[in-house]
């Protein structure tokens, strides 16, 4: 059963200080609760309790094989499809189960030529001869070109688990190596990290949320803007509890008023009945910026809230009315930016002005071009309709997320395996969509938020627990700037897209094949789960913390490193969580007990806790609770932003059209559909596309793409074809999903699918199974963020008529 705990006295820790506290100790931010608090896990269930991205799952052994995966008993909303697929995605072909070289790397070593990548076989070696090639190309480049040559990929999902961590063992050992060159922030949410801080001073992307109770009791009204939280809250960094769900199954029984903003009827307008309003994708700060003005025009903004929570407005306002540039952003003006009526833009600014509404926005409307000026223009709406740190009201970046928005438990701080102390002159780090640009420029200068950067010169790349060359952008542009480097290692599972395009390559386990620990609910804390090995390791696939240890052995780091044992090490972060759950006056079984039972920890949930407002303390009171801006308050005006002095980019938020869109003639005469690439509903961007979960999500054994009915009769495309996307970027085939919930003119490819190239090498070929990267463009959001702009891309789509090519994404290469 679970080990329910129950508080020995209650003490007043507010969620700031918990927040700053688990912060401290490198836990991230989380808040959540459980389901059924208190509810009894049946003695009998069977398997061992283990956990993944997609939630916590018991694993069902016989002789020796992992061949069943069930759902944690107290998962309100376990992703069934998702949980019984893991069983062969440890089994699956692409499993790389022994060290490998690629073959003219192993005869010519970092003077190979680097075309071959990604086409060459792979020659097995033993795990001596390749940590020794690795430790020599690290001694080398290091003598050679110094530390900021290495860039370590410390980017990317990894595998679930506090101990086995490849990006923290990685960087551990590099830290130990004098330093190296590494990518800042992520493709989800870059162009918000760059805004949001200086906005509302935190980034607020990962930041808890308001607890879902308290919202759904008070908000009269919902809007989900560029987001599908039925889908995207299957998964979590940290194994998810689901919970999020509940928040939205609440929603729909009181019948909350709900508004979908979004060029797809998503699932969750679906699910919710809501009212859709599809726009041109990328116009989404135009639609906000006319959502302003009609809440301006007609009097309807909360002049005390502007002035007692926020700066700026009055430098705002002229750009709004147009008295600036003779361009009023009003509801006609934007009607024509994305294709809706203005009645529907007024109507809309009426009733979330008129009701407590609370705002979902997605990450999908940051990542294009100037995806910062769009969160900022809604953050500026939050701030007009004055709601913000209300129960029910105020603006959301992060409701679609993990379930953000559980009750948090009073837990014990759980801590992790940590990178350990960087050198004092480590280079500075890169933003993360910047790396094919990185690779192809050394030395180039970058505008980023207000800094100069120096792209390095990399002569080496490292990289655990990432996959870079599927969640890049353009991937042709991509596959050409990795030639560059004269060594690629990487540390993987499967024969991934990135793993295929390196030269040696280090067989990690899966989660089901070492002990660790976890927690169960990134946000809730709910839970603290005991991850048992479920089996042997496949081949000679080692732990992630074992191939870092034994690389420090061969460089000589060995001592400095303190190579532990591994349960040790799950020991002490155990132990530690039981001396914090102690000063909350929570008592929790000693570790042998926790450990021998096999059972989560389940930890109790205030009444508190399921009422708070995310921003409510500083509504209370700004004074004592500032935000994290200079002013301490909402910056609708960023003195900052404005000294940077970078081109169309003022202090306020502003409509700049992006370069590739439906709204640019030139462009979609010849490329007429713009395609969006959403999360997949059942995979973890590239995760599990490697497993059966493909048998329902294929068509004809491609990746599907969605098509509105009248662009498909066009094309004489009819459900189920084969089709060829294309563009200048590149081309791919998928399988035509013809559907009616789609705004004409986009076309809907979700992200994560793995490469399949049908001549392997050239540049620009055809991919046989179906990946959007092949098409998106990588461009930077703007100078602000530097971030992932995918959704900014145009492409045209025909039926296939050729021969259908064998798919061989999923085997393991030649040998």
């Amino acid at each position: 059963m679970t080990i329910h705990l129950e508080t020995a006295r209650r003490r007043g820790v507010s969620r700031r200080t918990f927040m700053e506290g688990t912060a401290a100790i490198g836990l991230g931010v989380a808040v959540g609760s459980a389901p059924f608090a208190g509810r009894a896990v049946a003695a009998s269930a069977p398997g061992v309790l283990t956990a993944t991205h997609w939630g916590v799952m018991r694993a069902v052994v016989e002789n020796g094989r992992f061949v069943k995966a069930l759902p944690f008993e107290k998962d309100p909303h376990p992703v069934l499809p998702m949980i019984e697929a893991t069983p062969s995605l440890v089994y699956s072909p692409s499993r790389v189960q022994y060290p490998m070289v690629r073959k003219g790397f192993l005869e010519k070593g970092h003077k190979s030529d680097t075309a071959e990548r990604g086409t060459g076989a792979f020659v097995r070696v033993s795990w001596d001869q390749a940590l020794d090639l690795v430790a020599r190309e690290l001694k080398r480049v290091k003598a050679e070109f110094g530390p900021a040559s290495f860039f370590v990929g410390d980017l990317g999902w990894k595998s679930s688990g506090r101990m086995q961590n490849p990006r923290a063992a990685l960087a551990a050992l590099m830290n130990l190596h004098g330093g190296y060159s590494a990518p800042l922030g992520d493709y989800s949410t870059g162009a918000a990290q760059a805004i949001l801080p200086r906005v509302l001073g935190n980034m607020e992307v990962y930041a808890p949320q308001s607890a879902w109770p308290g919202m759904v009791q008070a908000a009269e009204m919902l809007v989900v803007w560029g987001a599908d939280p039925m889908v995207t809250l299957n998964i979590g960094y940290s194994p998810p509890d689901h919970q999020g769900f509940q928040a939205f199954e609440a929603f729909k029984k009181k019948g909350t008023p709900t508004v979908v903003i979004d060029p797809k009827k998503t699932e969750t307008a679906s699910y919710l009945n809501a009212q859709w309003v599809a726009p041109r994708p990328g116009s989404d700060t135009a639609i906000a910026l006319a959502l302003a003005h009609t809440v301006y025009s007609e009097k309807l903004h909360d002049e005390k809230f502007l002035k007692d929570y926020t700066v700026g407005f009055d430098k705002f306002v002229p750009y709004l009315t147009g008295a600036s540039d003779g361009q009023p952003k009003d509801a006609a003006w934007a009607a024509k930016i994305a294709g809706i009526e203005p009645d529907t833009i007024r109507d809309l600014a009426r009733q979330m002005a008129k009701k407590r509404t609370f705002i979902v926005a997605g990450w999908s409307i940051q990542r294009t071009e100037n995806g910062e000026q769009t969160y900022w223009a809604l953050v500026t709406l939050a701030a007009m309709l004055g709601q913000i740190g209300l129960p029910g009201g105020g603006i959301s970046f992060g409701y679609h997320y993990s379930s953000s928005c559980a009750p948090q438990a009073t837990a014990g701080g759980l801590t992790a395996l940590t990178a350990g102390k960087p050198p004092e002159k480590m280079p500075p780090r890169i933003p993360c969509a910047r790396l094919a640009d990185m690779l192809l420029n050394p030395g180039q200068e970058l505008d980023f938020n207000g800094r100069k950067l120096t792209y390095p010169d990399i002569r080496m790349i490292l990289w655990g627990g990432g996959n870079p060359l599927s969640h890049h952008q353009d991937r042709n542009k991509l596959i050409a700037a990795w030639r560059k480097p004269e060594v690629i290692v990487i540390q993987e599972p499967f024969w991934t897209t990135t793993a295929r395009f390196a030269d040696i390559v280090l067989p990690a386990t899966t989660p089901f094949e070492r002990n660790d620990i976890e927690w169960g609910g990134e946000y809730s804390r709910q839970y603290i789960v005991p991850m048992h090995k479920v089996i042997e390791p496949v081949g000679e696939a080692r732990n992630d913390y074992e191939i870092s240890a034994a690389l420090a052995e061969k460089l000589g780091y060995g001592a400095e490193f303190g190579r532990k044992d591994d349960m040790e090490l799950i020991r002490s972060y155990y132990t530690a969580a039981v001396v914090d759950a102690k000063k909350k006056g929570v008592d929790m079984p000693d570790f042998d007990t926790f450990w021998k039972s096999g059972d989560a920890v389940e930890f109790p949930v205030s009444d508190k806790a399921k009422s708070w407002v995310r921003h409510g303390a500083f509504r209370d009171d700004p004074a004592v609770e500032p935000l994290g801006t200079p002013s301490g308050k909402i910056e609708i005006f960023s003195t900052a932003i404005e000294k940077m002095g970078y081109e169309g980019l003022p202090g306020h938020a502003v409509w700049i059209a992006p370069k590739e869109w439906l709204g640019t003639t030139a462009a979609t005469a010849k490329w007429p559909l713009h395609m969006i690439s959403p999360h997949p509903k059942y995979r973890l961007h590239s995760q599990m596309d490697n497993s059966d979960i493909r048998k329902i999500s294929t068509v004809q054994g491609r990746e599907p793409i969605e098509i509105a009915r009248a662009d498909a009769e066009r094309r004489g495309i009819k459900d189920g074809d084969v089709v060829r996307v294309f563009n200048a970027r590149g081309q791919s085939l998928a399988g035509a999903r013809v559907v009616d919930d789609l705004l004409p003119g986009v076309v809907r490819f979700c992200e994560g699918s793995w490469y399949d190239p049908m001549e392997p090498g050239k540049l620009g070929t055809l991919d046989k199974y179906g990946s959007a990267n092949q098409l998106t463009q990588d461009v930077p959001s703007s100078k602000l963020g530097q971030a992932c702009a995918a959704h900014t891309a145009l492409v045209e789509i025909e039926r296939f008529t050729g021969p259908l090519p064998a798919v061989t994404a999923f085997d393991a290469p030649k040998a």
